[in-house]
């Protein structure tokens, strides 16, 4: 599991720049940069209210990665000890990034 960072605060799932969602998933099978990775997780958070998947917040979580040239790419699994996931203001998971990306 890695520590998570992120900062989409416009996520369903996001609390306090923990995830709520439990694990999540990286998108971005070709990607060469960061800027074509994205959280596939994302779901656009409508209004105020908040839902979780889980009860609490999480700081560490499991991350499947489908970023093939990614370094920290492992048989789909993350195993970056740190991952930020940014995107501020997104409405869209295309508007999200995997700032932790490196390639290959």
């Amino acid at each position: 599991m890695a520590q998570l960072d992120c900062t989409v605060n416009s996520c369903l799932y996001n609390k306090t720049m923990c995830c709520c969602k439990g694990d999540i998933l990286v998108g971005g099978t070709h990607a060469d940069t960061e800027e074509e990775t994205c959280c596939e997780s994302f779901y656009e958070r409508r209004g105020d209210s908040y839902t979780s998947a889980i009860e609490h917040p999480s700081k560490f979580i499991s991350i499947d990665c489908e970023a093939e040239n990614c370094t920290y790419n492992s048989n789909y699994k993350c195993i970056a000890d740190h991952v930020d996931i940014c995107g501020s203001g997104a409405n869209s998971n295309m508007e999200t990034i995997c700032a932790t990306f490196e390639e290959r």
